[in-house]
């Protein structure tokens, strides 16, 4: 019955405990205006056949039931529907690199590198509801692949679409790379901008040094993470083009430039990770989502629904009954 319901005052509650008092005294009454005369016979009496002085107390019932009800409804039964509006009160501008080199097809993360990488990465623009997320692409040149945008179903079909190809020049420009993704992202208005610059290798084309972009990076207040991906030691690597197209596997030492990769997140303010497998890259990207929080603000609107009126409603009619029976059906033997 009272699913749902709250009461804002449940101190009203107490007085049920005066009812038992009432009842209490009721009997005690009645016993005392209760008299006994003995008679040695009946004969000469007129006996009522009438039915109505057995129910004389269901006017007491009445009384009762309706002080019942209005102490319930001065508790102030009520329901309450809360409706929830979110605000970001500071949106992030996030630009992944990702490197697309052919290092990236290793299958020292399972399947490889990259389709690691998207798998990971996937999950985590879908933890990020309220920033605008960008794509930058980059082997031995770099280009946008998507722009800054809140649209993640965009941003999501475009890091589904990435992989190796040949369009792209072959190599690793790391400073390319992070050139673009700060062309991307500095004229953001965003409060706080953040770049996650990933690799599998050693800068080796070009013409863009690493360390120049990462000033630029440092100029435009803008915060970097590095992640180096790859195993310790050697790894099942692409080592050349077979006559069907597909590339033929060995197993080659993984070369990842550390420092540079240091170097440039320590300057922009950020932090560089090495991601050796699959549930180390997923710990990385989820320390980074801890790391740069979005500031979420919430209102609640409450909205209450008197439901004391029915039973306001109910006690009067029961006492309304109660004082037309007393004074019709009952007004002889009361």
């Amino acid at each position: 019955m009272f699913e749902g319901i709250d009461f804002a005052n449940k101190e009203m509650f107490w007085l049920l405990l005066l009812l038992p008092i009432a009842i209490a005294w009721y009997v005690f009454k009645h016993k005392k205006q209760t008299s006994e005369l003995s008679v040695s016979t009946l004969k000469g009496f007129k006996l009522s056949s009438s039915i109505w002085p057995k129910f004389r107390h269901i006017l007491f019932l009445f009384r009762i039931v309706a002080l019942t009800l209005l102490i319930v409804a001065m508790a102030r039964p009520q329901s309450v529907d809360i409706s929830t509006k979110t605000k970001t009160t500071r949106g992030i501008d996030i630009v992944m690199a990702i490197d697309v080199s052919a290092s990236m097809l290793a299958k020292d993360l399972k399947p490889n590198r990259l389709e690691a990488l998207k798998n990971v990465a996937g999950e985590f623009i879908n933890g990020r509801p309220n920033d605008r997320i960008g794509l930058v692409e980059y082997a031995g040149e770099s280009y946008t692949k998507t722009p800054i945008t809140s649209d993640k179903s965009i941003v999501l079909r475009s890091l589904k679409e990435i992989k190796y190809n040949t369009i792209i020049e072959g190599g690793t420009a790391i400073g390319m790379g992070l050139a673009t993704a700060v062309n991307r992202i500095k004229d953001s208005k965003a409060k706080s901008k953040i770049i996650i610059l990933l690799t599998d290798g050693v800068n080796n084309s070009g013409f863009i040094d690493p360390n120049t972009a990462s000033e630029l990076a440092v100029e435009y207040g803008i915060k970097t993470y590095t992640i180096g991906l790859g195993t310790n030691g050697m790894a099942l690597s692409p080592i050349a083009l077979g006559r069907d197209g597909k590339f033929q596997y060995g197993r080659i030492q993984v070369e990842i430039d550390e420092d540079l990769l240091k170097e440039i997140a320590t300057s922009t303010g950020g932090k560089y990770f090495r991601a050796t497998d699959n549930k180390k890259l997923k710990e990385i990207y989820k320390e980074i989502d801890k790391l740069e929080k979005t500031d979420v603000e919430e209102f609640k609107f409450y909205n209450y629904e008197e439901k004391y009126r029915p039973l306001i409603l109910l006690a009067g009619l029961l006492m309304l009954l109660e004082l037309l029976l007393r004074f019709t059906l009952f007004r002889s033997f009361i």
